[in-house]
C-alpha cells in the first residue's frame, strides 16, 4: 500500500510544478510587469490554440511529413553506414571522427545553406531533418554494435557464422539500447529541424505558421505553436518509449 501512495505521489510531481509554472506565468501577465501583447495570459493562449485548431492541424501535418520523410532517411541511411563501418575498420577510422565533430555545427547555421541550394520546396525541410537526425543515429548504433559482448562473438566465430549471422543474432540485439536512446533524441531534433527550416521559407508547415504570426505580433498564437511543437515532441518521444518496451520486452523483468 505504501508502494503503491509513492508511486502516486511521484507522478504528481511534474502536473504539479507544471500547474505551479503556468499559474506564476499568469500572475506576471495579469500583473503588467510585461507588455500584454508580448506576454499573452495562458487563457489568452488556450483561447488562440482553440480557436486556431483546423489550420494548427494542417501545418502540423505537413510538419510531420517532413520530419517523418527526413527520419526515415536518417533511419536507413545511418543503417547502411554503421554496419559499413562495423564491418571495414579503415571506414570506421575515417568517418566516425567526422560523425562526432558534425554534432558541433547547428542545424540553423546549416539551414539557410540549404535553402539557397535547394530552393524554398520541401527539400531542404527533409535534407535538413536527415541531417539533425542521421549522425546521432548513426553514433547510438555504432556504439551499440562496438558494445556486444566480447564472449559472445567469439562463440559466434569459434563455429564459423558468418558476419550476417553474428550481426542479427548478437551485434544488433545489443545494439538495441544505444539505438532507442539515439532515436528518442532524433525525434525531437527531427520536429525542430523542420520548424527551423520552415521558418527560412515555404507555404505550409508550423515554422511558416510561426514566421506569420510573429510578424503580426500576435504572440498568443506564436505561443500556442510553441506548445504544439512541445506536445508533438514529447508525443513522438513517448512513441519511441512504447516502441522500445515491445522491441525489448525482456527490459521489464530486469528491473524486477
Amino acid at each position: 500500500m505504501k508502494k503503491k501512495r509513492r508511486s502516486i505521489i511521484n507522478k504528481l510531481y511534474m502536473p504539479l510544478f507544471a500547474l505551479a509554472l503556468v499559474l506564476i506565468w499568469e500572475l506576471i501577465a495579469i500583473s503588467g510587469i510585461v507588455p500584454k501583447f508580448m506576454l499573452p495570459s495562458p487563457v489568452k493562449v488556450a483561447l488562440a490554440l482553440f480557436n486556431e485548431r483546423a489550420i494548427l492541424a494542417s501545418h502540423l501535418l505537413w510538419t510531420l511529413i517532413e520530419a517523418g520523410i527526413g527520419m526515415g532517411f536518417a533511419l536507413l541511411g545511418s543503417f547502411v553506414l554503421a554496419v559499413a563501418m562495423d564491418r571495414f575498420d579503415a571506414l570506421y577510422r575515417a568517418i566516425y571522427p567526422l560523425a562526432v565533430i558534425t554534432q558541433t555545427v547547428p542545424t540553423v547555421a546549416i539551414a539557410p545553406l540549404l535553402v539557397l541550394w535547394f530552393g524554398f520546396g520541401i527539400a531542404p525541410k527533409i535534407l535538413l531533418v536527415f541531417l539533425a537526425c542521421f549522425f546521432p543515429l548513426l553514433v547510438a548504433l555504432l556504439t551499440g554494435i562496438k558494445s556486444a559482448d566480447a564472449g559472445v562473438l567469439r562463440l559466434y566465430r569459434s563455429m564459423n557464422a558468418s558476419y550476417l549471422k553474428v550481426l542479427f543474432d548478437v551485434k544488433l540485439p545489443f545494439a538495441l539500447e544505444s539505438f532507442f536512446s539515439g532515436l528518442r533524441i532524433s525525434t525531437s531534433y527531427a520536429v525542430v529541424g523542420a520548424v527551423v527550416a520552415e521558418w527560412l521559407g515555404g507555404s505550409r508547415g508550423l515554422g511558416v505558421y510561426m514566421t506569420r504570426v510573429r510578424k503580426s505580433f500576435a504572440f498568443d498564437k506564436m505561443f500556442a505553436v510553441i506548445i504544439v511543437i512541445s506536445v508533438l515532441s514529447l508525443a513522438l518521444m513517448r512513441l519511441v518509449s512504447i516502441i522500445r518496451r515491445c522491441a525489448m520486452p525482456w527490459k521489464k523483468y530486469e528491473k524486477k
